[in-house]
């Protein structure tokens, strides 16, 4: 339990770090909290700051739920634990302690977590993503749409340990019904029609 403790603290430090609003501060000299969508995650940094440090920010916030869990894996940690660590490191993102508690929608750091959880899972899922956002042009309906796809896969294909399914299943749904809550105001865009489409630089 003291090494979960501590592993849980390491997550959360890691979701925590605000990569998109130090990169614009690094980079640009500004807070793309203050710009566009005002989010501080990978989609706005990729309107505000362009490709390149769009997909930096998406790659760095993965890493945020990847790295955690990869190294308490190398210390013992497994199992529900390690799990749970990987919620740990969503919350971390969406409740960053540098932002006062405030952060992203959790998206791409959920990929990085979940791409260490089960990684078969993500790939069906970036494919879908990438199906989605490419004929409808919205992130936003991509994300929903893997998020509420997210628990389905995790109970019906295969995942790293098969007798932590029922955990990761339930872990998948909250992290799925969190993102899709995350989304609201972009759920309500696009039925109203008023949803800003994606297009490439």
């Amino acid at each position: 339990m003291i090494k979960f403790l501590i592993f849980a603290v390491v997550a959360y430090i890691f979701g925590s770090l605000p990569c998109g609003v130090w990169l614009g501060k690094a980079t640009q000299n500004i807070d793309i909290r203050e710009h566009g969508s005002k989010n501080s995650g990978a989609t706005n940094a990729y309107r505000i700051l362009g490709p390149k440090y769009g997909i930096m920010v998406l790659l760095l916030d993965a890493l945020k739920g990847y790295i955690p869990l990869y190294i308490a894996s190398l210390f013992g940690v497994n199992g529900i634990y390690i799990i749970l660590l990987g919620l740990v490191a969503i919350l971390g993102h969406t409740f960053s302690f540098f932002l006062g508690f405030k952060g992203g929608k959790g998206v791409a750091t959920s990929l990085g977590v979940f791409l260490f959880l089960m990684p078969k899972v993500i790939g069906v899922l970036v494919l879908v993503f990438i199906l989605v956002v490419g004929i409808s042009k919205y992130i936003s309906l991509g994300s929903v749409i893997c998020s509420g796809l997210l628990p389905v896969l995790a109970y019906f294909m295969p995942v790293r340990d098969p007798n932590t399914r029922i955990p990761l299943v339930i872990i998948s749904l909250i992290v799925g019904i969190f993102v899709i809550y995350k989304h609201k105001a972009n759920i309500q865009r696009l039925m109203d029609g008023k949803e800003n489409k994606f297009n490439l630089k």
